[in-house]
């Protein structure tokens, strides 16, 4: 079984930064894609920012130039690194990877880090 533990969200002004860790524990799992959703109340989960399984990283347009993702290989840590944070960045984010795991590929999320920005 793998296990994702986050840590980092909480409140914070707008124009300020957070930086949200996540790290996967378990064995036997190869990861092949990881990265963060978020999700605000009433709406859909949605990407923030992610490595894909090339090994690319893809980011939301509203976080573009101001949200890095980067990770940590040898301790299955995926960090995401939030700067010039805005209201509408309020929101569950939830850490996910993807990985190969008991001969198929499966996705895995952790429990979910609330982040409330202040105007």
């Amino acid at each position: 079984q793998v296990q994702l533990v986050e840590s980092g969200g909480g409140l914070v002004q707008a124009g300020g930064s957070l930086r949200l860790s996540c790290a996967a524990s378990g064995s036997g799992f190869v990861i092949s894609a990881l990265g963060w959703y978020r999700q605000a109340l009433g709406k859909q989960r949605e990407l923030v920012a992610e490595f894909t399984s090339g090994g690319n990283t893809n980011y939301a347009d509203s976080v573009k130039g101001r949200f890095t993702i980067s990770r940590e290989t040898a301790k299955n840590t995926v960090i995401l690194q939030m700067n010039t944070l805005e209201p509408e960045d309020t929101g569950v984010y939830y850490c996910h990877i993807r990985a190969f795991a008991y001969d198929v590929y499966r996705d895995y999320w952790g429990q979910g880090t609330r982040v409330t920005v202040s105007s």
